[in-house]
């Protein structure tokens, strides 16, 4: 009762009425100024920014036209392999000779190209269908390469005309010579089967390969040029790898995608 007593008598006391009630110290007050600030930049923030984000996919360098696979239109032995890889044909240039029944028969080129791969084999017996070559659809030496990036279906409708894209080569080393430049000429909305990749690059190991997550859309891209380097193209170092580049080189795509809110707001 004795502290009781003593505790009441002190709240009756006027003495320290008088003395200045401090409702914070500097440090609260510098405390919340800072957290206001944060708050009102996160804000700001939230309501005119955006975040930038890339989609990374398997590519391959090509000519713009894609290749064919070459089939024989007949069933026989081959006799004659008369082309070489690597070597430039016109339309109508004989590739493979076969001997049937009714005599030999010629294979040739569908369309003027470059062959890419030779499946045939003298004293090979072929059918009806059998590929025996994979071409290049290119007429000059001088026609430039595009990366076609084989990105996932959901991305497709991301991806803005013109978007920045980053090749990565395996055959070129990117510590010293960087990844290859190049900006998105055109996006396929349809989503591309193994066959249709296989026919358009004229190798069916590919068609698997690109499309072993699901069917993949095929975004072409236009490598930008440069004078200054060996490849004829530019890259995020100065001069580049002092070789140039042939077609159907593997290269994996860093595609910038549209930027997008931190915040989507519900219009009434």
């Amino acid at each position: 009762m004795q502290f009781r007593q003593q505790a009441l008598a002190k709240l009756q006391s006027p003495e320290e009425l008088d003395l200045p009630v401090r409702l914070a110290r500097p440090q609260g007050w510098l405390a919340l100024a800072v957290t206001v600030v944060v708050m009102a930049a996160a804000t700001v923030w939230a309501l005119t920014g955006s975040v930038a984000s890339t989609v990374s996919a398997p590519a391959v360098l090509t000519h713009g036209q894609g290749s064919y696979v070459l089939q024989s239109p007949v069933s026989g032995q081959v006799t004659a392999v008369l082309a070489q890889q690597g070597e430039r044909l016109a339309a109508g240039a004989p590739v493979v000779k076969v001997r049937t029944a009714q005599g030999d028969s010629m294979v040739r080129t569908v369309a003027a190209g470059r062959v890419t791969a030779l499946a045939a084999t003298i004293g090979q017996i072929v059918r009806t269908g059998t590929a025996v070559a994979a071409v290049e659809k290119v007429a000059h030496a001088s026609d430039p390469l595009y990366a076609t990036v084989y990105v996932p279906a959901e991305n497709a409708a991301s991806i803005p005309a013109h978007a920045a894209v980053d090749l990565t080569v395996p055959s070129v080393s990117t510590q010293r010579y960087g990844v290859l430049r190049g900006h998105v000429k055109s996006v396929d909305r349809a989503a591309q089967s193994a066959q249709s990749i296989s026919a358009f690059l004229g190798d069916s190991q590919l068609g698997e390969q690109f499309t072993r997550k699901g069917r993949p859309v095929a975004v072409l891209v236009s490598l930008d040029r440069s004078a200054s380097t060996k490849s004829g193209y530019r890259w995020s170092s100065a001069d580049g790898p002092p070789y140039r580049l042939d077609s159907m080189t593997l290269a994996s795509g860093s595609v910038k995608l549209a930027d997008q809110r931190p915040v989507d707001w519900l219009l009434p």
